[in-house]
C-alpha cells in the first residue's frame, strides 16, 4: 500500500513521506524524480484584418523558423524649442548673462590694452578721460545685439561651427573677464600702467 501511495504521489507531483525508512529516518521523494511533461511548442498565430483594411493574400504564413519581427525604427530626436521668456533668458544658467558679460569683457580687455599701448594711459585714466561713456554705449549696443536673436529663439549653438564654436566663445569670455580684472588689479598695485616702466 505504501508503494502504490508513493507512485501516485510521484505522478501527481507532491512529496511523499514513506512509512518505512532505513535507519529510522524519514525520507522524501526528491522533486528531480518527478516526471516532466513536454508539450509541443508549435504556436499558430492567425491575423485578421479589421474593417476597412485589406488582407494581403500574397503573403505566406509564418513558420516557427521564419517568424522574425521587424524592429520598429526609433523616432528622430527633436530638440525642444528654446524659450524666449525674459526670465528664462536672464536666469542664472540662461544663455544671456555669461555670454553678454564675456563679449563685453573681450571688447573691454582688447580696447584697454590697445589704448594703453597707443597712449600709455592706464585703465583708470582711460575711464576718466571719456572712456566710461564709450564703455556704457558699447555695452548697450552689444547687449541689444546679443538679445535680439535670443528673443527670436535662435540659439548660439545652432550658429557655431568649427573654430568659432559656442564653447570657444564662452571660454574666451571667461579668460577676458579674468584678464580685465587682473589688469585693473595689477595697475592698482603698481600705481601705473601695465606697460609703463
Amino acid at each position: 500500500m505504501t508503494t502504490s501511495f508513493a507512485m501516485q504521489s510521484i505522478i501527481l507531483g507532491s512529496p511523499v513521506k514513506l512509512s518505512q525508512s532505513r535507519n529510522g529516518l524519514n525520507q522524501f521523494v526528491p522533486s528531480c524524480y518527478l516526471p516532466r511533461l513536454h508539450r509541443s511548442s508549435h504556436l499558430r498565430v492567425k491575423c485578421m484584418a479589421e474593417e476597412g483594411e485589406k488582407l494581403d493574400k500574397s503573403s505566406t504564413p509564418l513558420t516557427d523558423s521564419a517568424a522574425t519581427v521587424p524592429k520598429p525604427t526609433p523616432a528622430p530626436f527633436v530638440k525642444p524649442k528654446p524659450s524666449t521668456n525674459f526670465s528664462d533668458i536672464f536666469s542664472f544658467s540662461g544663455p544671456a548673462p555669461e555670454r553678454i558679460n564675456g563679449r563685453l569683457a573681450m571688447i573691454g580687455f582688447v580696447a584697454a590694452i590697445g589704448v594703453e599701448l597707443a597712449n600709455g594711459a592706464d585703465l583708470s585714466a582711460q575711464l576718466s578721460n571719456g572712456g566710461l561713456l564709450w564703455f556704457l554705449g558699447s555695452s548697450a549696443l552689444l547687449t541689444l545685439a546679443s538679445l535680439i536673436p535670443l528673443f527670436q529663439g535662435v540659439t548660439v549653438e545652432s550658429k557655431s561651427e568649427g573654430i568659432m564654436s559656442a564653447d570657444a566663445e564662452i571660454w574666451n569670455g571667461r579668460f577676458a573677464m579674468l584678464g580685465l580684472v587682473a589688469l585693473a588689479f595689477t595697475e592698482y598695485v603698481k600705481g601705473a600702467g601695465l606697460f609703463q616702466v
